[in-house]
């Protein structure tokens, strides 16, 4: 009979089964599996040497990186400011303020100046908003600035007329350069009226007419109706009361003012100053 290979038999004649064997052999495999545990050792356990050298380790890492840190800091912080300002509406127009405007009313000078309402304030283009209202006739300069966070200020000088020119059933205002700025049905009180064909700062007539008021006394200006100008030597005053004050060209121009004034008191219906060292009256 042949022996069982599950059964064998040991020293003092024990036997053992190979079940019994493959359960002998799995338990020092189980006792053999070791299981790690973290355990934070107490502070006590580092030498008081180790920890005064890892804090100046610290120091010394905290003192390389503190110049590198703060230039960092301030060109994050900028670069923020700087999107905020110009890339965003954070700080937008918010307000278009006009002063100073009485010919042109505030909407006449916003439409001129054209900035989209929530513009970055820091991008308008101040020198082409200033343009764009310049070329409205009325304005003879302009002031364009930016108060923040959310408002342009547009501050506007307008131009003043210094006589009227007829044309046809109106009237051009000019001012002291000959701009014509305003076009009315009726003459404005207290401006004498300029007779010329083509009024504008070209035209030669226009500006030896105006050169001749530049000069007169306040006497003459007082009684002046209006000054003719048939051609630049052919000018001539005509005052209140049918008085004609004939002035010639616009040379010596103070001159003649002073000795017209002198003569505003003889009676005469015309005074010739055209040569002021030799005086006509008739």
């Amino acid at each position: 009979m042949r022996p069982d290979p599950s059964r064998t038999r040991g020293r003092g004649g024990s036997v053992r089964t190979g079940g019994s064997s493959g359960r002998a052999r799995s338990a020092p495999r189980a006792s053999a599996t070791r299981r790690w545990r973290l355990v934070r050792a107490r502070s006590d356990a580092v030498p008081p040497s180790v920890r005064r050298f890892m804090r100046r380790a610290r120091q010394r890492r905290l003192r390389a990186a503190l110049p590198w840190a703060v230039p960092a800091g301030l060109l994050a912080l900028a670069a923020i400011g700087a999107w905020l300002v110009l890339g965003t509406g954070v700080f937008g127009v918010r307000e278009v303020r006009v002063v100073g405007a009485q010919l042109l009313t505030p909407a006449q000078v916003r439409e001129a100046a054209a900035v989209p309402e929530g513009s970055p304030l820091a991008r308008v283009d101040l020198a082409a908003v200033g343009a764009r209202i310049e070329a409205l006739a009325p304005v003879d300069r302009v002031t364009v600035r930016r108060d923040w966070p959310s408002t342009l200020v547009v501050e506007v000088v307008e131009r003043v007329g210094v006589a009227v020119v007829p044309q046809e059933r109106q009237f051009a205002v000019v001012d002291h350069t000959g701009v014509v700025f305003r076009v009315v049905a009726e003459p404005p009180d207290g401006l004498p009226t300029l007779r010329v064909t083509s009024p504008g700062p070209d035209d030669a007539a226009t500006r030896v007419g105006l050169t001749v008021l530049a000069t007169l006394t306040p006497q003459l200006r007082e009684r002046l109706i209006e000054v003719d100008v048939d051609a630049p030597a052919r000018i001539r005053l005509l005052l209140d009361g049918g008085r004609t004050v004939v002035w010639g060209d616009a040379s010596q121009g103070e001159a003649k003012a002073r000795v017209a004034t002198v003569l505003l008191d003889r009676e005469s219906g015309v005074i010739d100053v055209s040569v002021p060292d030799v005086i006509t009256i008739s």
